[in-house]
């Protein structure tokens, strides 16, 4: 886990991929040794020193590749035939480092670096995963090589029959007359080194993902000056300043998010409270931002209207084309970002109840802005998930604890949405829609007896729902919304 130094925001990316590069020679020169040890040991010097740094350029050029490719968005990268080129011609140059100049080899290699390069884009693998937990750097690694070793076995043996069946198509005189016995060494040693291929880039990719979505501190040393002085303006000015898909701008909202929800780094959520109240709403804006562009393109994308025709909305979830998914898609593309800003912002509203000294959090209005979010935010991903959304009439029942309960069709919804639950665009809405829940209960667990004195005293939507217009829907619905939460009827 790394922390913030005197260096640029931007060496952060810088030195990720400079040890990323050590640490997979590394990796390569282990594997090229195990190789040359148990296969090829009859070698000379000399042409073990040739063939290893051969090897270790070759990998040299597929990880460069790699990390050019890999972005923590899954968007689609132009890049792409760059890698397909680069893939095919690693392979063969490690191929014929491992096995010798030969031009069937050469060529197995090439096929093989094509097929893992294809694969590898087929599945979206250049997309940054962050772990759910974060745990040390040598644990991380060490936990992914047992599938590493699996899916290298799967690959090699698909990308080897994949390579022999091309070579039925080349020219009779490509290929050479063994005997028996040379026939089948020929054969193992060209699978043992596709086999180290696979390892070597399965590792290399492994590598990659978990040196690239390790947390890192964005904070001064503790003790220093700067951290007694303004600890917060290292995290606040990447949130602020870098570009929205930037490696950087995720990792400083999984910072910001762990900061909020854990109690490791109290003293930095204390900063957040400063006396002047201009840090707490910078962090508000930073986590309120993308809840509500979620919430406005989500209607958008619906062909909706921000205006107070929900019920249309629903309807025409009913008629949607395959271009509305697109663009409600490629708006989820972002859902990690969405998911830290609300537990972010959650917790941290959470903890203002016992950690706001000066109160800056409810004098500056943003407990209201980020409940009045959050709720708009789930009706849009509720839209989208086929949940009929509705306004009922303000004369219903008392609810268990005295508030108004709401009714809005929890059992209603899409007649295809048992459909929609296998495609991708509609389980990160589900799981969207459970990270919002579960955001406004932490917030409602908080602060349930003051919402129960201002919903009996009638002020609720006063205290706690914000005077301007919601990104999505009404504040009549927000309102019933909430009352739902208090009521811990929501689901």
């Amino acid at each position: 886990m790394c922390s913030w130094t005197a260096a640029e925001p931007d060496m952060v990316v810088k030195n990720r991929l400079v040890g990323f590069l050590l640490w997979q020679s590394i990796l390569s020169s282990l594997i090229y040794l195990a190789f040359t040890i148990t296969i090829v040991s009859w070698r000379s010097f000399t042409a073990i020193f040739a063939s290893f740094f051969s090897f270790h350029l070759s990998q040299l050029l597929f990880s460069v590749s790699l990390s050019f490719v890999s972005s923590p968005k899954p968007k689609f990268r132009r890049i792409f035939p760059v890698l397909l080129v680069v893939a095919a011609v690693s392979g063969s140059l490690s191929a014929v480092s491992l096995c010798g100049i030969n031009g069937r080899v050469g060529f197995k290699g090439f096929a093989s670096g094509l097929f893992f390069a294809a694969f590898y884009i087929y599945k979206r693998r250049w997309v940054l995963q962050f772990p759910i937990i974060q745990r040390p750097l040598f644990f991380s690694f060490k936990m992914g090589i047992p599938s590493a070793i699996a899916r290298a076995l799967k690959l090699s043996a698909a990308a080897y029959l994949f390579s022999a069946l091309l070579l039925v198509f080349l020219p009779h005189n490509f290929s050479t007359n063994l005997e028996l016995p040379n026939f089948f060494a020929q054969h193992v040693t060209s699978y043992a080194a596709s086999f180290s291929m696979f390892l070597c880039w399965e590792l290399t990719h492994h590598l990659h993902q978990v040196l690239h979505t390790i947390r890192f501190i964005f904070a001064p040393p503790k003790g220093s000056a700067a951290a007694e002085t303004n600890p917060s303006e290292p995290l606040l000015a990447a949130l602020e300043e870098t570009s929205p898909a930037s490696l950087l701008k995720y990792l400083a909202y999984l910072d910001l998010c762990m900061v909020c929800e854990n109690n490791v780094d109290y003293w930095r959520r204390a900063a957040f409270f400063e006396e002047t109240g201009e840090t707490y709403k910078r962090v508000a804006a930073v986590c309120l931002g993308p809840l509500e562009q979620l919430a406005s393109k989500l209607v958008q994308g619906l062909e909706g209207s921000p205006d107070d025709k929900t019920y249309s909305i629903s309807d025409q979830l009913q008629s949607s084309t395959n271009r509305q998914n697109s663009k409600c898609s490629e708006l989820m593309n972002d859902f990690r970002v969405y998911t830290w800003s609300a537990r972010a912002i959650a917790s941290l509203t959470a903890h203002s109840r016992k950690e706001d000294r000066f109160g800056v959090a409810q004098l500056s209005g943003s407990n209201a802005a980020v409940i009045s979010t959050l709720i708009a935010s789930l009706l849009a991903v509720e839209t989208l998930m086929g949940k009929k959304i509705s306004l009922q009439p303000s004369h219903n029942l008392m609810g268990a604890f005295g508030t108004k309960s709401a009714t809005f069709g929890a059992g209603r919804r899409d007649v295809r949405a048992g459909k929609r639950r296998d495609d991708p665009l509609y389980a990160k809405a589900y799981a969207m829609a459970d990270v919002l829940r579960t955001s406004i209960y932490c917030i409602v667990s908080a602060f349930h007896h003051e919402m129960l004195a201002s919903a009996k005293a009638g002020l609720l939507e006063k205290d706690w729902i914000a005077s301007g217009k919601p990104p999505f829907g009404t504040r009549e619905l927000l309102l019933q919304k909430l009352h739902l939460f208090l009521d811990f009827q929501a689901s």
